[in-house]
Formats: structure tokens, sequence, C-alpha cells
């Protein structure tokens, strides 16, 4: 179905290509799993698929890529519409129309499609992705997660015969996730879809992979075989396989259920073992309340009754399904959003009720897209300015965009960045003003293993030095690994308040693969369990 000869991609002012010597088949009707480190050319090879590479991106491609027969060099991209559907890491970018249900209609108006088989796709879709209730919606008034939803659904109702997808299960809730790779399953096995997908989130999608494309590094060619195969090489891959490699399991497990199947050994081993979970924040008066905090967007009761707060030294992680109110609480105790009722303290101060440029001296937020905060043309302008913005030495911002993303130029647009990249950057922006409370929208959406490994080890010297930390987050290995409290909203709620391990190992949704597969004793990640042994 896609055929990719001898391709290598070359962008205007690079020394190097970004991704070549590409020669491999996608056979029809499969899902094909993309993964690599961030910044090797993922989305470029997507983009490849699609026509936008280098229609629209601009760039040399030497070789050939044909989609069933089509070459995409002779193809621009709205000549592939009918035949590709693409949902790129940004879905903002993706949205043409202003509420739901249109959103849904314009890809099959735009191929001309009768006005009766289009009402009834959108129908199907809507019911696939349990987008009913928001159909009439505003676009903008959804949350990331539900505007992914949408972005997957309105490539869908076209029904092309391929799939393109860019990390489409970054910004969903687990149980959301799993719906939607539910929904590609279905169009791959019943329908003959062919699915080709990047995802950093490998726990998630792995398992359903029929086959795995490796690029291993930045101009490397790929390595493409079964799943298993390739993780036993891959330097990227998800805790069921780094735990498999640790417990010498060959094959090695790609789902939660093969590896308990194989753990019985590892959990007598383990039997009797201390967890070492990591230290509790000293005893400090909080840096941030909310009492009772209600807050109303026009019909919406986004928050009600919120009551929370968070000591120096304390990292909480917010969790929930998408519009749950995760990213509205963030916004409130940075100052954007007035509550309609209660109360919300940050530093003492009321935050909607200060100035903007003594607030970023209490608290700093990264948003859900790291773009609202880049505006320069270089990223070491965008440094320089984080520099003087916070009143730091001279290179301070530089240092930890090296310790994030290393081996990033100076000279590199932020436009031009992934979206993971575009994240660390953004991140090391605000952590350059050293804000007593950290607020952090998704953190590790576009970032690799070691890109978040890395993120990991920021945050966890920022709590050690006293900072406060909360993170709106769907990556329950994440909050497994850092967290000393999980909140859990739902409906602008708070249903759950605890240290880590209680809240997390008792939820099917938010545990992590090693607690389910280690249970019923309640290990949280790889890094305990190497560590007890």
């Amino acid at each position: 179905m896609i055929r990719f000869e001898q391709v290598s991609v070359t962008y205007a002012d690079a020394r190097e290509p970004a991704v070549q010597g590409v020669d491999l088949t996608v056979p029809e009707g499969e899902l094909v799993l993309l993964v690599g480190p961030s910044g090797v050319g993922k989305s470029t090879l997507l983009g490849a698929v699609s026509g936008l590479v280098p229609h629209f991106t601009g760039g040399v491609l030497r070789g050939r890529v044909t989609v069933d027969g089509r070459d995409t060099r002779t193809h621009k991209p709205r000549e592939l519409a009918d035949l590709v559907g693409t949902v790129g890491q940004d879905p903002l970018a993706h949205f043409v129309t202003d509420t739901v249900e249109d959103e849904l209609a314009y890809g099959m108006e735009s191929l001309g499609v009768a006005p009766d088989v289009m009402r009834r796709r959108v129908e199907e879709t809507l019911d696939l992705l349990g987008l009913t209730e928001l159909r009439d919606r505003p676009i903008a008034t959804l949350s990331g997660g539900q505007q992914q939803r949408v972005a997957i659904g309105s490539v869908l109702t076209p029904h092309p015969k391929v799939l393109v997808l860019d990390e489409p299960t970054s910004a969903l809730d687990p149980a959301a996730a799993e719906e939607v790779l539910a929904v590609l399953q279905r169009l791959v096995h019943d329908l003959g879809t062919t699915v080709l997908m990047a995802e950093h989130r490998l726990e998630r999608v792995v398992q359903y992979a029929d086959q795995v494309i490796l690029l291993p590094g930045p101009g490397e060619a790929p390595v493409m075989g079964a799943p298993a195969d390739v993780m036993a090489v891959s330097p990227v891959f998800p805790p069921v396989v780094a735990l498999g490699r640790l417990a010498g399991w060959d094959p090695l497990p790609l789902s939660v259920r093969d590896a308990r199947r194989r753990a019985a050994a590892l959990r007598e081993r383990l039997g009797g073992r201390v967890r070492t979970d990591p230290p509790a924040p000293p005893p400090a008066g909080p840096v941030a309340i909310a009492d009772r905090l209600g807050l109303r967007r026009g019909r919406i009761e986004a928050l009600r009754q919120i009551s929370l707060s968070v000591r120096p030294g304390e990292t909480v992680a917010l969790m929930g399904r998408n519009g749950a109110g995760k990213s509205t609480l963030l916004g409130t105790l940075v100052g954007m959003h007035e509550p309609s009722s209660g109360s919300v303290q940050v530093g003492g101060s009321t935050p909607h009720r200060t100035p903007p440029r003594e607030m970023i001296r209490r608290v700093g937020l990264v948003p859900q897209e790291p773009r609202d905060l880049l505006y320069a043309d270089t990223v070491a302008a965008e440094c320089a300015a984080a520099d003087a913005d916070a009143g730091a030495d001279p290179g301070s911002c530089r240092a930890l965009v090296s310790e994030l993303l290393p081996g990033l130029p100076d000279s590199v647009h932020p436009r031009d960045l992934s979206e993971g990249q575009r994240l660390a950057l953004a991140l090391a922006i605000v952590l350059t003003g050293r804000p007593p409370l950290l607020l952090l929208d998704e953190p590790t959406r576009g970032l690799d293993y070691a890109a978040k490994g890395r993120l990991v080890g920021v945050l966890r010297a920022l709590a050690r030095d006293g900072h406060a930390i909360v993170l709106a987050t769907h990556d329950v290995e994440l909050a497994a690994e850092l967290a000393h409290r999980v909140v859990i909203l739902a409906d602008g709620e708070i249903v759950a308040d605890g240290p880590t391990p209680e809240v997390v190992v008792s939820s099917p949704s938010f545990a992590p693969q090693v607690s389910k597969i280690l249970a019923p004793q309640d290990w949280l990640t790889v890094a305990q369990v190497r560590e007890a042994l």
C-alpha cells in the first residue's frame, strides 16, 4: 500500500538529511508503528506519505514514495485527500470549522460525498469516539484531549484507505486512548485500512502493532520487523519491555497480560523487599491554597468545590479524563481565570488580581501548546530573552535546554522543532525564572523515554530545592515515577487525593504497567524493581 524507495529528505539550510536510506513497504491492512527518539525524522516520514513533505514543508525529497500506486512527488496533498487521512501532532492546526459536527463533515464536503452518506458517517463517528455530547460545542472550548479526538474523527469520516497519525494518543486519558486504539483496530481488521502511526507512549500501542519501524537516530536507515524483535534492539521501549529485559524474559512481552504470565518467579524474588519511594517533602506552610474553588465558563461548571493545598518541595499529579478540569485548575492558579466562588492564593497573593509581572515571580506555567510561549526566530534568541525576563545569568536558559535536549543547535527556528522539542524549550524558558510554584500541563507530550527521564531528573532537583510542582498529566508512568501525591478530578470535582501508591495502584485506569504486572505487590516503576534486586 505504501512504498518507500531509497527516500531521503533534506530541508532548506540543513546540513544533513532529516531522514535517509528509507527503503521499505507498508502492507495493506496492517497497523504499523513508527518509533524512535525525539527529532529523528518520524514526522518527516509521515509527511512524505501524505504529500505534505515536500509540497508544503519545502526541502528536497530524493527517491520515491507511492501510496496505492500514486507518486507523492507528482500528486499534491489535495490529490491524495481521498486516499490518505492525516492527523498531525498539533490538533489545533488541523481545524477548519468552528464546531465539532461541522469539522467532522468538512472533509466529506470537500470530496463531494452525498449528504445522506455524510449524515450517517458523522453519527457513526460521534458514537465511535464518544463525541456525541460535544457535537454542538465550539472546538475552541474543548480540552486538548477532546480536540485530539475531533481531529481523529474528522479524518475517519471520508473513509480513507490509509491513515497517517502522529502521536494520536498523546493528549488522551488512558480510557479515551483505549477507545481510539480499539477504533483503529476495527478499521484495520474489518475494513482493511492501512494505519501508519508514530507514538512515543509505546506502553499504549505496541501490543496492537502488526509491525514496527524503528528510526534509531538522525539520518540513520530504519529497521522494520515484528514488534518483539524490534523492541529487543530499540533505544526506546515501554516499561513492560524494560521489565522483560531486566528479568531476562525471551521473547520480550509486549502487553501486561503476557508479562503477568511470566512474572511469578520475579514476584517471588521481590517478596519481602521494600519499595524505595521519592523522599517526602519537609513540613512547611503551603505555597498555594484553593478553598472551595468554583469556576463557571458559560453554561459549563468547570470546577466545583475544589479544596487543595501544595507545599514547597511537593510534586502533585493532577489526573482524570479529558475535560475533567485539570487545565482549568492550572489556569486559575496562574491567574488566567477568575473564580466564580471560593478563593485561591498563590504565594500570599490572589492570582487574578495580581499584575502578571509580579505573578511570574511566584508561579510559572508551561501550557499544553508550548508555541504560546515561543515568539523569537531562533533557540538562542528565545534563551536570551528568557534570561533577561527572569533576571538570570546569561546562558542559564541555554544550559537547561542542553540538559533536556542535548545537541540542539542555537540557530534552529522553534517552529522547525518537533512537538516534544518545542515543549522542552518552553519548559526551559519557564524554569529559567525558578518560580516557587511550577505548573506543567501535559509535560511529556511528544517526549521519548530518554527525554522524559531527563525531565524527571530536572523536576526532582527542583523539588529537592523546595519548588512546588503541579503537573496535569495522562502519563501514568510519569505520575508513578515522580509524584508524591495524586489528585484525580472528574467533572470538575476532586474524587481522590492521596499518596501516589495508594491512589494509582487501586485504579485500573491510572495504574502503571509494573504495578499491574506485579500485583498484588505494590511496585510502581522498573527503577524501583531494579534497585530492589
